[in-house]
């Protein structure tokens, strides 16, 4: 199933243009780019999701559009963009995204432009739960206030804390009932503040799953502070890992998922990918998960020649469930031979794109001992890596 994103970037932002914000919030400059391309940049390290489509003011469209275009080259985003012209509502720009969609879109994921902290275990999630067969579903967080109806500035009512939530974006659809809700909501002409909201009003029921208090929206000159300060509070961590693999009757060399053509073969279990053995060690050194052998271990014949790929990406899949943030990778092999220079430049891309990172975010370094040691007497090659990350606190 094919899964785009929907980013709303069209509207005003009235409430923080009124204290003296000179473009848009989904504009205002953070971390070296438009306050959108945050989500952009959580949402690209997401497997299930396969595109993004954003609605910009009709004004703004082709600047905006040549910028996000820039920005996906410069960091090799990994994703194709299509973009729309939005309307005066929320409802209005989401519906132009919709329609530029590729007609292979089966679901879809709608978020804020201005909510730029939700992680991606959160949109994991989301694309769980419309796996187990919801045909729709939004993230929530209890409401900790107590609520009150107010009606011409008096009470009329409590309502009851324990039924309320304060429900966020991203939320997730199957894209043909979004497309019928938006036609009701057209047809009888009803405004909304939520595609949610349009489901509900077809009668279908929305599943709901744990939202994250960080994931919060930039909506006044308050909540500027936080993108001074960041987001919910986490940790760096750093990892580090380490291989060996000798030389001998075995397997075709490979690194980083690179055939070495003309390499010597390797003794190995899996494919002997040493370098993705490395990685995947300091992965679950940033987890606090262990080493690469007590989750796929060489006695195992179901990791009989098995691709290091995948066994990295089932330690990636374990960072989304705990919202580890991989930020960089460093990288080291060393080996006498082969010669790895003409390689180096197609691993830190492969790698770059096993981890949803912008290559700039990789480093691989290749070096020889000189002659010493068991690498030196060209009996094998090793592997060192690096990572660091950001934990939840």
């Amino acid at each position: 199933m094919s899964t785009w994103v929907v980013i709303p970037a069209a509207g005003s932002g009235s409430r923080l243009a009124a204290a003296g914000l000179g473009v848009g919030k989904q504009f205002m400059p953070w971390r070296g780019a438009p306050l959108y391309w945050a989500s952009l940049r959580t949402l690209a390290r997401v497997a299930g999701v396969h595109g993004v489509a954003l609605a910009f003011p009709p004004a703004e469209l082709p600047q905006a559009s040549a910028r996000a275009e820039e920005l996906a080259a410069a960091q090799d985003l990994g994703l194709p963009l299509r973009f729309a012209a939005g309307g005066a509502r929320r409802q209005d720009s989401v519906a132009a995204a919709l329609a530029v969609l590729p007609r292979d879109c089966s679901r879809v994921l709608v978020h804020d432009a201005a909510r730029p902290f939700a992680s991606a275990a959160l949109v994991t999630a989301l694309l769980a739960a419309l796996d187990a067969g919801a045909r729709a579903a939004v993230p929530a967080v209890p409401v900790k206030d107590t609520v009150k109806r107010v009606v011409a500035g008096r009470v009329a009512a409590t309502l009851p804390r324990a039924e309320l939530a304060a429900v966020q974006t991203p939320q997730a659809f199957v894209l043909a009932d979004l497309l019928a809700a938006h036609e009701h909501c057209a047809r009888h002409g009803l405004d909304v503040t939520d595609d949610a909201s349009m489901i509900e009003a077809l009668g279908l029921d929305v599943a709901v799953v744990p939202g994250e208090e960080g994931n919060v929206k930039i909506t006044t000159p308050e909540d500027l502070h936080l993108l001074r300060t960041g987001q919910s509070p986490r940790v760096p961590v750093t990892g580090w890992g380490y291989d060996v693999h000798k030389y001998g009757p075995g397997r075709p060399m490979v690194l980083g998922t690179v055939p070495i053509q003309g390499g010597p073969e390797v003794v190995a279990h899996s494919d002997g990918d040493v370098l993705l053995h490395a990685l995947t060690d300091a992965l679950l050194g940033c987890l606090g998960r262990g080493d690469i052998g007590e989750h796929f271990p060489d006695t195992d014949p179901r990791y009989e020649g098995v691709p290091s790929a995948v066994l990295l990406n089932e330690v990636l899949e374990m960072a989304l469930e705990a919202g580890l943030e991989v930020v960089h990778a460093d990288l080291t092999v060393i080996c006498q031979v082969p010669r790895l220079a003409p390689w180096k430049a197609q691993i830190r891309s492969a790698v770059a794109g096993l981890l949803r990172l912008p290559p700039g975010r990789i480093n691989v370094k290749a070096t020889t001992e000189e002659g010493l040691g068991f690498t030196g007497e060209k009996k094998g090659v090793k592997a060192v890596a690096c990572v660091s990350a950001l934990l939840p606190a």
